[in-house]
Formats: C-alpha cells, structure tokens, sequence
C-alpha cells in the first residue's frame, strides 16, 4: 500500500537506486507513476506492504518499507529488482550497478566510476568535505541523518588516506 513517505517510522528499510545520468522532467513523471503503480500492489506472500518512495536530484530512487507491519520477502524483494531492471530498459539507465560514486560539485551532482573518484582523490580532486551520498544506508533514520555526508564520515573516506 502507497502511504506518504513522511508518515513511514524512521526504523523502515530503504533502498536506494542511483542513476548514472540525470532523469528529464518527462522521464520523472512516467517513473513516479509507474513506482506509485508498484507499490500500491507490492506484497510480501499476499500481504500488503506499507511502503513509499521519493525521487531525488532527479536521479536517485528511493524505495522505503516499514517492515513493522509486513516485514519484505525474498519474493517480495525479488519483485522490486525485477521493477528497477525495468525502468533500467525502458529508460536506457543504469540504476543497480553499486561500483560507481555519486557526489556534489556545487549544486551539480556529479557520476563517477569508483575508479575515476579513487584516482581523484589521490589527486586531491576531491576532499574529505567534499559531499558524497552513501547509498549503503540501511533505514530510513540512517537516510535522513547519513545520506548526503562529507567523504570523511562515509566509506568513501578510505580513498582519501
């Protein structure tokens, strides 16, 4: 079931999909659309689940569960990736590939892959301020308070030793 996402507790799971390019204001409709469509019918063994999304910068998706109520499945989680390998076709976009690093320039959101931001790094082309977004966040709490994190308090720190 579709709840708003301010209304999900903080100890609900998250998912969070990065894009590797910027969505277009067409592209953002179609997707809200067809994630509002997918969890309004998203169950776990016949079981509804309270979930939500959130999209943001226009380039990362945020899929949010309270496990309280109906905790996900392996059917139930299996469905969701199946949900993203399809945008991931239909919109021509990678959303599950987890060896690439975003991070602000300004008010840009920058795409790197974990290579090139490690030999930035090295290059000091990137600092421990630099804000990164730690797409390893495990609930909603961790989202709100350790997505959008300088580099030193991330995992990304070990590349700027």
């Amino acid at each position: 079931m579709l709840v708003p996402f301010d209304s999900l507790p903080e100890t609900s799971k998250v998912w969070i999909y990065q894009a590797n390019r910027s969505f277009s204001d067409q592209e953002l409709q179609e997707i809200t659309s067809k994630l509002e469509n997918f969890i309004t019918e998203w169950t776990a063994h016949g079981a509804t689940l309270n979930a939500s999304f959130e999209i943001r910068y226009k380039r990362f998706i945020i899929l949010a569960l309270d496990q309280e109520i109906n905790a996900a499945s392996g059917c139930s989680i299996d469905a969701s990736v199946h949900f993203i390998q399809q945008l991931e076709k239909e919109y021509g976009v990678d959303l599950l590939d987890k060896m690439n690093v975003s991070y602000k320039q300004g008010e840009f959101i920058a795409y790197k892959q974990l290579n090139d931001f490690r030999k930035m790094a090295k290059e000091k082309a990137v600092s421990p301020k630099t804000i990164v977004f730690n797409n390893l966040v495990n609930t909603k709490a961790e989202y709100l308070s350790n997505w959008e994190v300088p580099a030193s308090e991330s995992w990304h720190n070990r590349f700027l030793k």
